[in-house]
């Protein structure tokens, strides 16, 4: 699959459980550093956006697990934006070993923006990213 967005990152000891492997918690970790650098990188700041009464939220995270990673294993992210509907929209995400490129994630986001009364919106700055 193309990626419109890709992060490397590696395992940090302390992220491991005591079977030795990634715990399955933190991958969401990993999942939403890659989302907030991608935002970032795009233009859009997320401390700024809740500074102005926008809350970007999480509403429905989907993760299929495939392979895990272990303590020092090199991996990178990849991301896809789209919208999913009037107000909502959705990243892709897939989680690659990098030495074999194997799969070891496939993740699904959904995603919302919040103005200040909890109403569900596209922010433009969003809206010019689909």
């Amino acid at each position: 699959m193309d990626y419109g967005y890709k992060l490397a990152l590696k395992v940090r000891d302390y992220e491991c459980d005591i079977q030795g492997i990634v715990n399955n918690s933190v991958y969401q970790n990993y999942l939403e550093h890659t989302r907030h650098e991608f935002l970032l990188e795009s233009g859009i700041n997320f401390t700024e956006l809740a500074n102005s009464g926008i809350n970007l939220v999480v509403v429905r995270a989907e993760l299929d697990y495939k392979f895990p990673l272990k303590s020092g294993d090199e991996f990178w992210v990849g991301l896809n934006l789209q919208r999913s509907s009037k107000v909502r929209f959705e990243f892709s995400q897939d989680i690659y070993r990098s030495h074999d490129e194997k799969l070891i994630l496939n993740g699904k986001i959904i995603g919302t923006s919040l103005n200040e009364r909890g109403r569900p919106f596209i922010p433009e700055a969003l809206e010019k990213m689909f």
